[in-house]
């Protein structure tokens, strides 16, 4: 072990603290991990020990994205009447199996998804939700609740023959992974989420009812400016009527609007090729009409703080939350009520980013995760 990280820990039991000597070349970053071992009230030389330990490990994990890989097989499977689901498969097919929950909902499943998990030790399931990406019928609302994407997941989890299984999920992926969790904890294995929704009526109002338009008010005028005035208290009622009209051209209208607000206010700097995606009406169209679908029926939840309410359900699982600072979609308000209903949880609030998984600091943080469980795997199995 270099001179730097040598550390002679001293226990003082009369005052109840940790006393440190070190060593004239240790490094400083040991002294301030002391002093905060300190602060949180760390007061026997193990804890200590365990908490750099545990900081060491976090340094040394990988926090780059894995190059991109291509699928090694895929499908459709038909979860209702109505409904296929688009499926595939990547990294290791003998690996640990990890579902990823895309976000909107409507959002779709994207290649670089695949790059969050190491694939030589993942089995990587990616898969489009009801109604959106390639699944059909396209931007389709009938048959399309949150349960019934609970029930898809278990659908598709039986199909490839999985016993259980590592959930990531951002975004509505978030909110989509704590309900499927809550429904299945015996089917999950550990969680990465990222970018909290819990779906509450504060949530929805501070992102759609004029909220988040304080701090981007040039990308709210134009969604603002769809809807007249006479129909302003409500711009989800507004939306929604829009976009369940029997003019096709109404729709797409009211699908741009909705897409490129939400696009133009994902990253903390603007991301012009995700912006650009407001106005591809293939994508729009599934995004917004699922979206308003899900949020004008308040998530299909029974009460406004279900998620919450139902923790304890899976308290004990495995899992890191990934939560952009200034995140304006989904703000740090529901990760850190997350956070305190479920301490067991840890917590990386990454300073520098908005929403968006694709933040460089928020990519390192989920990837670091993966990695976190992957030794704590790793460990499980020796």
């Amino acid at each position: 072990m270099p001179r730097c990280m040598i550390i002679l820990l001293k226990f003082y039991p009369k005052e109840n603290i940790l006393g440190s000597v070190l060593t004239r070349d240790a490094c400083k970053g040991r002294k301030n991990l002391v002093l905060r071992a300190q602060n949180l009230g760390y007061k026997g030389e193990q804890q200590l020990i365990d908490l750099m330990d545990s900081e060491k490990e976090a340094v040394e994990l990988n926090r780059n994205l894995y190059p991109n890989i291509e699928p090694y097989s895929s499908g459709f499977l038909k979860v209702s009447d109505i409904h296929t689901i688009y499926w595939e498969q990547s990294g290791n097919p003998n690996g640990h199996p990890v579902v990823f929950l895309h976000g909107g909902p409507g959002g779709g499943t994207a290649p670089s998804n695949r790059r969050f998990f190491d694939p030589d030790f993942y089995r990587i399931i990616l898969f489009d939700q009801r109604g959106a990406g390639k699944s059909t019928p396209h931007a389709c609302l009938e048959e399309n609740k949150t349960w019934d994407l609970v029930d898809d997941i278990e659908k598709l989890r039986e199909h490839l023959e999985i016993p259980e299984w590592q959930v990531f999920g951002g975004s509505w992926g978030s909110t989509l992974a704590l309900a499927y969790s809550q429904s299945h904890p015996d089917k999950v294995t550990g969680m990465v989420l990222r970018g909290i929704f819990l779906l509450r009526k504060k949530e929805i109002d501070w992102f759609y009812e004029g909220g988040a338009a304080a701090i981007y008010p040039d990308a709210w005028e134009p969604f603002r400016d769809l809807i007249p005035e006479n129909e302003r208290e409500s711009f989800i009622d507004a939306y929604h009527k829009r976009l369940n009209s029997n003019d096709m051209e109404t729709q797409y209208a009211a699908a741009r609007a909705w897409t490129k607000w939400e696009m133009m206010t994902a990253h903390l700097l603007p991301n012009e090729e995700i912006i650009k995606k407001g106005d591809d009406d293939n994508f729009s169209l599934a995004f917004a009409r699922i979206e308003n679908h899900y949020f004008v029926n308040q998530g299909f939840f029974p009460t406004d703080s279900f998620l919450l309410d139902n923790v304890d359900k899976i308290r004990h699982i495995n899992t890191t939350i990934v939560q952009g600072r200034y995140d304006v979609c989904c703000p740090m308000m529901s990760a850190w009520d997350l956070h305190k209903a479920w301490p067991e949880a840890d917590l990386k609030v990454v300073p520098n980013a908005g929403h968006s998984a694709n933040e460089p600091g928020i990519a390192e943080e989920l990837v670091a995760a993966n990695e976190m469980l992957k030794k704590s795997i790793k460990k499980n199995v020796l």
